[in-house]
C-alpha cells in the first residue's frame, strides 16, 4: 500500500500543475476568440456606416 499511495502522491503535483495550465490556456484562447469576433462585428458596422463593400472572407 506504502507503493501505490507514494506514487500517488509525486504524480499528484504534476497533474494539478497540468490542469491549471490546461484552464488557463484555454481561458485565454476563449478571450481571444471572443475578443475578435467583436472586434470583426465593429468593423462591419463601421464599413456598413460608410457605405463600404463587406470585407472579403469574413462571412464566417
Amino acid at each position: 500500500m506504502d507503493y501505490w499511495s507514494a506514487a500517488v502522491w509525486s504524480i499528484a503535483p504534476t497533474l494539478i500543475v497540468c490542469a491549471l495550465f490546461f484552464f488557463i490556456l484555454r481561458a485565454v484562447v476563449r478571450a481571444d476568440r471572443t475578443e475578435r469576433k467583436v472586434h470583426a462585428k465593429i468593423e462591419a458596422e463601421e464599413r456598413a456606416k460608410r457605405g463600404l463593400p463587406p470585407v472579403a472572407g469574413s462571412g464566417r
